[in-house]
């Protein structure tokens, strides 16, 4: 999603209030998403948790 909508890793980052390189690892699946980290990124996307974890096709 965030390619989707040309954004770069910082600005999602600075909205989670991280670093780039701690939410590049979310990214790339070296760390897992805490759940409060992901119930952000559902608000900041418009989307749902099962979206963005993949267990539904309906953003």
């Amino acid at each position: 999603m965030r390619t989707d909508k040309d954004l770069t890793q910082t600005q999602v980052a600075e909205f989670l209030g991280m670093s780039q390189t701690g939410y590049s690892k979310y990214e790339t699946g070296e760390n897992d998403i805490p759940t409060d980290i992901l119930v952000k990124l559902a608000k900041f996307y418009n989307t749902t948790t099962d979206y963005l974890l993949g267990l539904t096709d309906e953003p």
